[in-house]
Order: C-alpha cells, then sequence, then structure tokens
C-alpha cells in the first residue's frame, strides 16, 4: 500500500487567484509559508522557511477565494503532484498539494479565535 497525504499550517503568502477551467469548474491557487526552528551543530537557534503552492477545486475554490488573503493563517491537507510543461524548449516542474481539505486559521486582529472550515465533500454539493 502507498501513501501519499500531505499537512501544512502556515500562512498564505500572497491572495488566492481564482479562475476558471475549461470543464466550468474554478480552481484557486495559492502558496502557503511554514517555518521551523532548530539548533545547529554549534547550539544556535536556526529558523528554517519552505514555500508550498496549494491549488483547490470547486466550490471549495470559491470560499477560499472569498475569506482567505494574504497573511492568513490556513490548514491544509491534500495529496503530492508534481507537473511538468515545455517552455521555451525547457522541461519545467511544479510541486503542488491538491487540497483535500482547507481549514481556515484563526483570524489576526479581528476576531478572536473564530475559524471557517469547508470538507472536499462539499463540492460535489452544487
Amino acid at each position: 500500500m502507498y501513501l501519499n497525504k500531505a499537512m501544512l499550517f502556515g500562512n498564505l503568502t500572497r491572495d488566492p487567484e481564482l479562475r476558471a477551467l475549461p470543464s466550468g469548474m474554478n480552481v484557486c491557487n495559492f502558496s502557503v509559508a511554514t517555518n521551523r526552528t532548530y539548533k545547529d551543530r554549534d547550539g544556535k537557534k536556526q529558523e528554517q522557511t519552505d514555500f508550498h503552492n496549494v491549488v483547490v477545486f470547486g466550490r471549495q475554490a470559491d470560499t477560499v477565494n472569498q475569506y482567505l488573503k494574504k497573511g492568513s493563517s490556513v490548514y491544509v491537507e491534500g495529496r503530492m503532484q508534481t507537473r511538468s510543461w515545455e517552455q521555451n524548449g525547457e522541461k519545467k516542474y511544479r510541486t503542488e498539494v491538491i487540497a483535500d481539505t482547507v481549514q481556515f486559521g484563526p483570524r489576526g486582529s479581528g476576531g478572536g479565535g473564530s475559524s471557517r472550515s469547508q470538507q472536499a465533500d462539499d463540492m460535489d454539493d452544487a
């Protein structure tokens, strides 16, 4: 049995971008920054930041586009996928998290601990 599961909790690095596929289904792309702190060999505290491309489809894409913006905290569950294409004769690659679940984190200064959740199953309700 194989497993392809990604779980991220971080902040959006840019506003989500919503577009429609030729089939009419909406797709939303955004980027999430995650960080970790660790001690190096000399015992000095270090911080490392990673950036993750996230793609979400359907009604969930609409909800993400409506409520999230740069700096928003978010929890994403999904699967990793690498796609490739050719541009100017050069092969390009992009690894993305295809989101199954997106949960909105607490809002900054505006509202205590309120959060919103949207499950991938809701996409089929349209």
